[in-house]
């Protein structure tokens, strides 16, 4: 269980370097307007890693009104690998995390988006910090004093050393984690569960202490509440596959096999490269059982996708008035399942018997469950922007969901 967050930090440095490096051609590739000499030098000097060279240009085009979402992906990089080079200056080396940031995001917000950065964003402080450091240098100097030993399996020592670091930085997440996680070491699986309580309450929204809690609870022989706490990382963080291995491990020892409901949308979404959307349709159930009703879920989608001239349809600029680039969202996906839902209804007369997949998705749907088997099951890089949002005000109901769908074979 235990990992040193600078050893982290230096393997998503390097991870960045090569999706960077790697995918050059793509990420950075050079525009057919106006974009001439001097983006096609910065491509090449990222991609050398003369990045303080890169900056003024980088940050040059980035002021340019034709400034995409890969100009910004090149300029946080660039700062992202420079940080070192400020670090005596703690002030300077946190606002050149910060400027990595802002470009990143900007970059996201230009619809370029990359899943080890967005694991590197999520990892920096507001303040420019780390957040698996601590600002407090007495307490990050503990934190590393315990390494050695636990590594020597002197745990008693390691314990002390991170217990200290805890106390002396009470909102440090790491540092009641891993206090907690040396305790289970220890077989102490009560007072490990204090301190995996401890880290909870500073981020509810990390998956690892539930996950380590429930494996001491599940050692100790208490089944029930080992599960909840496996239900509990899953819901604080469901896109890692990290979140879901105590919940599959205890699955695989009952012989539970894990599933969502099974629900086939014949229906594919497609943009032309002229900008058309396209919508295809292949039902396989049918004529009455409420198959053709799928059609209406592309037909929600389309108008979600674009709207005149190109620019954001009316439906995604009210839905998300601070967005700037179109993306797949809850919104779209639950307002096109809805569509679905009336179409049925509405040709009801029609229908014979209800095809499994109708009768699934409506009794998700007059459950409340609906929106959180399309942000477990259907999500994609753009749903799963809105799962933070909707996981602040609903986590039962994402437990819920989990419980009696997921865990039981998909609840058909």
């Amino acid at each position: 269980m235990h990992k040193t967050t600078r050893r982290l930090k230096a393997i998503f440095a390097s991870v960045v370097l090569l999706v960077f490096v790697s995918g050059a051609t793509s990420l950075l590739a050079q525009t057919p307007n106006d974009f001439d000499a001097e983006r096609d030098r910065a491509v090449r000097l990222v991609n050398a890693g003369n990045y303080k060279e890169a900056i003024p240009l980088l940050e040059k085009l980035s002021a340019d009104k034709q400034a995409d979402g890969q100009i910004f992906l090149g300029l946080g990089l660039s700062y992202w690998r420079i940080q070192d080079t400020v670090k005596k200056d703690r002030a300077a080396w946190k606002e050149t995390r910060l400027k990595a940031r802002r470009a990143w995001l900007k970059a996201k917000d230009l619809g370029v988006s990359i899943p080890d950065i967005d694991l590197i964003i999520a990892s920096i402080k507001d303040d420019g910090g780390d957040k698996g450091e601590s600002d407090n240098l007495l307490a990050q100097s503990s934190f590393d004093e315990a390494l050695q030993p636990f590594v020597s399996r002197d745990y008693k020592t390691a314990v002390a050393a991170y217990e200290k670091a805890a106390t002396l930085d009470p909102k440090w997440y790491e540092a009641a984690l891993y206090t907690g996680n040396t305790y289970y070491a220890m077989k102490d699986y009560d007072k490990a569960a204090i301190w995996f309580a401890k880290a909870i309450a500073i981020d509810p929204n990390r998956e690892t202490a539930y996950r380590y809690w429930a494996d001491g609870l599940a050692v100790s022989g208490k089944e029930k509440e080992a599960v909840d706490k496996y239900l509990d990382a899953v819901v604080a963080e469901p896109y890692s596959s990290a979140a879901w291995r105590g919940l599959s491990q205890y699955g695989q020892r009952k012989g539970i096999k894990l599933a969502h409901p099974k629900i086939d949308i014949p229906v594919d979404v497609s943009t032309s490269e002229n900008g058309n959307t396209n919508i295809t349709l292949g039902i396989g159930g049918k004529d009455d059982d409420g198959s053709s009703a799928w059609m209406m879920y592309g037909i929600s989608r389309a108008v979600w996708k674009a709207g005149k001239d190109g620019k954001l349809s009316e439906q995604f600029s009210k839905a998300y008035p601070n967005e700037k680039v179109y993306r797949h969202s809850l919104a779209e996906e639950m307002d096109a399942l809805h569509m679905v839902l009336t179409g049925v209804k509405s040709g009801s007369k029609d229908v014979k018997k209800t095809s499994p997949s109708l009768v699934t998705l409506k009794k998700l749907n007059d459950e409340g469950l609906l929106e959180s088997y399309v942000l477990f099951a259907r999500a994609d890089a753009g749903i799963q922007q809105d799962y933070p949002a909707y996981r602040q005000n609903n986590r039962d109901k994402l437990k819920h969901y989990l419980t009696e769908y997921v865990m039981k074979n998909g609840g058909n």
